[in-house]
């Protein structure tokens, strides 16, 4: 089944619902008027103050850099807005509009203190979100990873799954997919690795699977990284993925842990587990098994390992 094209009328219903008498005659010359004043007002471009427009709803890019909008700046300044942007009315605060699209174009027009050549739509928060997501498509050629947070935002937003999977034109697998790895990877992680257009599907998923089966912190990672420095997306990306790996590989390689070591009483009672970890000694007192031992253990810790220390320094040469 073919989709309605958002930005075209509907066709017109097998038979016509009974128009309201008009004071003109809906015929000859008036008629061609009447309709021609309805396409002009639904298609005309307008111009809009930037300062009456609202930046809100789910992102579809990750960032754009100050560069990016610089750039942008700088063709519309020497040609002029060649593509319009899109926007709808906020009902309920007239004279005041909401981004569809075109969020970086309204921040470089914003750059200059210039109006926005804008078309206005009265759209539903589902048909917002249709337009957006296809003018993507046909633009903005965005990432798997921005595609992927889009995703989770809309879910997020409890926009109906067909809704999504029309806006983003993929299917449920891979919709699934998408919000997988955004669930699983951090969203400040992911703004520090950026758009990574040359990172596909299978490596982002790849990351995600290694951190959720792993139990690893992205965001600890990144912060042993210096990804700033790093020139592109890509290479950030790149950085991150071969630290995970080389972390999980001297994990593999390192001697496996002593097992826990029981500490029993002569009459059998538990007091203790002992556990040593190449960082750590533990001591791990059972409050089921000797409740009142855990108790005094507490309020006497202290001075125990004091004389316990004390004991170690008296028969240690080397104290």
């Amino acid at each position: 089944m073919a989709r309605r094209n958002l930005f075209q009328p509907p066709p017109p219903p097998d038979t016509p619902a009974a128009e309201p008498k008009s004071r003109f005659p809906n015929t000859g010359a008036m008629s061609g008027v009447k309709s021609t004043l309805k396409d002009l007002s639904s298609n005309a471009v307008r111009d809009i103050p930037v300062e009456a427009i609202e930046v809100d709803g789910p992102r579809d890019r990750l960032q754009f850099t100050d560069a990016d909008v610089a750039t942008l700046a700088q063709s519309i300044k020497a040609h002029g807005q060649q593509v319009p942007i899109m926007v709808r009315p906020l009902p309920e605060r007239p004279g005041q509009y909401r981004i569809v699209y075109g969020r970086r174009r309204l921040l470089a027009l914003r750059s200059l203190g210039l109006p926005a050549k804008a078309l206005v739509r009265s759209l539903s928060d589902e048909e917002a979100i249709l337009a957006q997501g296809q003018e993507n498509a046909q633009r903005l050629d965005p990432s798997f990873i921005e595609k992927a947070l889009f995703a989770a935002e809309l879910v997020a937003a409890g926009y109906d799954q067909p809704v999504i999977l029309d806006a983003l034109a993929v299917d449920k697998p891979m919709l699934s997919r998408m919000t997988k790895v955004a669930r699983t990877i951090p969203v400040p992680v992911i703004e520090a690795i950026g758009s990574a257009h040359g990172i596909g599907r299978r490596r982002w998923e790849e990351l995600a699977d290694s951190a959720r089966s792993h139990d690893i912190d992205l965001a600890a990672v990144v912060d042993r990284l210096d990804l700033d420095k790093l020139p592109g997306s890509d290479e950030r990306f790149a950085a991150l993925s071969d630290r995970v790996a080389s972390d999980l590989k001297a994990k593999a390689s390192a001697p496996a842990p002593s097992p826990a070591r029981l500490v029993r009483h002569e009459d059998g009672t538990r007091l203790a587990e002992i556990k040593d970890t190449p960082r750590a000694l533990t001591f791990k007192l059972s409050k089921s098994d000797a409740p009142g031992f855990a108790q005094w253990m507490r309020d006497n810790a202290e001075t125990e390992l004091k004389r316990l220390y004390e004991a170690w320094q008296s028969e240690t040469p080397s104290g």
